[in-house]
């Protein structure tokens, strides 16, 4: 048998060989970079050509976008006539269109911000992006020309919604116009140079019909759903980072009646609802002295003063979980909200948690009395191993035993019906066959729910 040290060299010599050998590699070798843009050292020039030309015109705000998008291209095309280079017709066109997705969009991003497969893109810099497709990551052929031509795409995303990224706030999370969430990280927290993350939402938001289609729940589970969101039920979602917790948010907004008083709080504005009454609120950062700061906390107490008939809190993450809390248990029902957890039990212990980051000194008892009577709905969704996102507990808060908050389990995901030969789970939410008692309340708001729905259909405990 060999030694500790010869195995380790083998790994470390041969990637294949196993999944350490990718912490063996120094961090500076690791990243797999594509091979350098022969045209690179040609679009800087043509690039800085048409900034020379057009000048202040790039930042006219009096010039449409589609008057600025011609004027670009035509100068371009002269540009590079000018320009001494040879060029194939398909070189040209390329360098053309790269050119101009850096100076009217995200640069080499740009393709896959319009590619409706892509869920994801991750820069890990500039000449390193993945993208997501189906759950499944994939290194591009893109890259940026440089590390400072990645900064000033970070900053023209940033600038958009009035934020900044600097040393001394080398961290931020932004949104792109069609409310794509942006975070990015820039030196000297970004040890190997700036990082960006876009996580994409559709155009088209997501229907009730399209999360049946791709199986994150049933028609079942989405008929009680949409019942408990129209009978004011307080609904909260919880779930692991990237498992569609706001696109289920989205979702569920999309059963609010439409004459309704609508106020929704987030920290980038991302919620894509359709009613016409929607009063959205966004917090923002303190400025560079420090100053002028707004959190979800105080979004929340200053939209008690607005008569809504709903408040919808993208992700409560703070002591703000203190006043949503007490807003739900104050006739502001049917609030959703959203928070980071791995199940339901989790997801009420981090409400906790987050109720004593408030400040306030209040005894566990008391703080599992107010969620125990404000939540009546936990929708627990995850993403699985075979990249799908699943709704997989549909959960009843019934109230407190002792020092406990009751839990009960409505519908339950069957991990144990294993994969199909694709690797892909062939489970589905079932009925564990138990009738919530919520049902009593929505009767009061004369809406009546199949007894059909909860008929037991042998779903194992977990």
């Amino acid at each position: 048998m060999s030694s500790l040290g010869e195995r380790l060299a083998r790994l470390q010599q041969d990637p294949a060989a196993g999944p350490a050998s990718a912490s063996l590699v120094p961090s500076p070798y690791r990243r797999a970079v594509r091979p350098g843009d022969p045209f690179a050292s040609l679009k800087r020039r043509v690039h800085q050509n048409l900034i020379d030309t057009l000048g202040p015109k790039l930042y006219d705000a009096n010039l449409g976008a589609a008057d600025l998008e011609q004027r670009v291209r035509a100068t371009l095309q002269t540009v590079l006539e000018q320009d001494e280079t040879p060029l194939t017709v398909a070189d040209r066109a390329r360098v053309a269109q790269e050119i101009a997705d850096e100076i009217l969009g995200l640069g080499p991003l740009e393709p896959y911000l319009n590619d409706p497969e892509v869920s994801e893109i991750m820069v890990n810099g500039p000449g390193q992006i993945y993208v997501e497709r189906n759950g499944r990551l994939s290194l591009i052929d893109g890259a940026f020309a440089g590390e400072g031509s990645l900064r000033r795409t970070i900053e023209k995303i940033v600038a958009r919604v009035g934020r900044r990224i600097d040393e001394s706030s080398p961290m931020v999370d932004a949104r792109l116009p069609d409310g794509s969430r942006v975070n990015a990280v820039i030196p000297p927290v970004a040890i190997d140079g700036a990082l960006l993350t876009i996580r994409k939402f559709a155009a088209d938001p997501f229907t009730v019909h399209d999360l049946v289609g791709f199986g994150t729940w049933t028609p079942q589970v989405a008929e009680l759903v949409a019942a408990c969101v129209r009978g004011r039920l307080n609904i909260l979602i919880s779930g692991g980072t990237g498992s569609g917790k706001t696109t289920t948010l989205n979702v569920l907004s999309s059963f609010i009646p439409p004459d309704e008083r609508i106020v929704t709080i987030e920290d980038a504005a991302e919620l894509q609802l359709r009613q016409e009454h929607v009063l959205r609120m966004e917090a923002r950062p303190p400025n560079i002295e420090g100053r002028g700061e707004v959190t979800i906390r105080d979004l929340v107490r200053n939209c008690l003063r607005m008569r809504p008939d709903r408040i919808i809190v993208g992700e409560v993450r703070d002591g703000a979980a203190l006043d949503m809390l007490q807003a739900m248990n104050t006739g502001h029902e049917g609030s959703l909200t959203t928070v980071h957890a791995n199940a339901p039990r989790e997801a009420l212990s981090r409400l906790e948690t987050m109720v004593l980051m408030s400040g306030m000194d209040l005894p566990v008892r008391a703080i599992r009395e107010q969620v125990a009577s404000a939540i009546d709905v936990i929708i627990h969704q995850s993403r699985l191993k075979d990249g799908t996102r699943r709704i997989t507990h549909v959960t009843e808060v019934s109230g407190m035993e002792g020092e406990v908050v009751t839990l009960q389990d409505i519908f339950l995901f069957d991990m144990r019906a294993g994969l199909d030969p694709q690797g892909r789970y062939t489970g589905q939410l079932r009925s564990t066959g138990l009738r919530p008692r919520f049902l009593d309340r929505l009767l009061d708001h004369g809406i009546t729910v199949p007894a059909e729905l909860f008929s037991f259909t042998g779903v194992p405990r977990w």
